[in-house]
């Protein structure tokens, strides 16, 4: 079954999107790369080049991330900010999609969608926000990537997922530790969608917003 894993930090999966962080050793499988919002300091330009030089080396690099915004343990707005904007600029260029980090930022988020005439996709990954937030970014190229939360039933990440429009959705595992197989079958349930019908979404929906296709 090619059940892709839109988002992981676990290493050596053959259909799934493996989150580096080191530019100078380009993975032997499908990545993305980005300036992740912890690890973000005034140098950002210039790994943003090496990301850059990556994507024309490597057409394995199949989206710009995870970045985004953290409140929590990122540096400050202005800084966070500059840095998204050229993480997007970057992946509008390319023609991919980039995976969001939000804590605390949804307010950032929406300015900068507000802002742009012409956003990339942007996957939002481990989505648990409640419903109502999620509604707020219909109208953008807002997608979302489901996870761990997935195994509460009683979680925002569930509610959410039954009632998003179902071009929109993406499945992962993320840190989590979980078989991919194992958040197919929540989301199975949840959907009432065989996970041979949501293995099909997904490459169906991720084709649709890139120019580096999965299959």
């Amino acid at each position: 079954m090619n059940l892709w894993d839109i988002h992981t930090h676990r290493r050596g999966t053959e259909k799934a999107i493996f989150n580096s962080l080191d530019f100078s050793d380009i993975p032997d499988q499908h990545f993305s790369a980005g300036l992740h919002p912890w690890f973000l300091d005034e140098n950002w330009e210039g790994k943003l080049h090496q990301i850059r030089s990556v994507s024309q080396q490597s057409p394995a690099l199949l989206a710009i991330g995870e970045c985004g915004f953290d409140r929590l343990r990122g540096p400050n707005n202005s800084l966070q900010k500059a840095a998204f904007r050229g993480q997007a600029d970057l992946a509008k260029e390319l023609e991919i999609p980039l995976i969001l980090h939000c804590v605390r930022g949804f307010d950032l988020l929406l300015e900068y969608l507000k802002a742009e005439k012409n956003p990339p996709a942007i996957i939002w990954h481990g989505w648990n926000l409640k419903p109502e937030l999620a509604t707020q970014l219909l109208q953008y190229p807002v997608f979302f990537s489901f996870g761990k939360h997935l195994q509460k039933k009683e979680s925002n990440a569930a509610g959410w997922l039954n009632l998003c429009p179902r071009d929109r959705i993406f499945l992962e595992t993320d840190d989590s530790g979980l078989e991919i197989s194992s958040v197919y079958q929540a989301a199975s349930l949840i959907l009432r969608l065989s996970v041979e019908e949501l293995e099909q979404l997904v490459i169906s929906n991720w084709n649709r917003i890139s120019k580096r296709k999965i299959e």
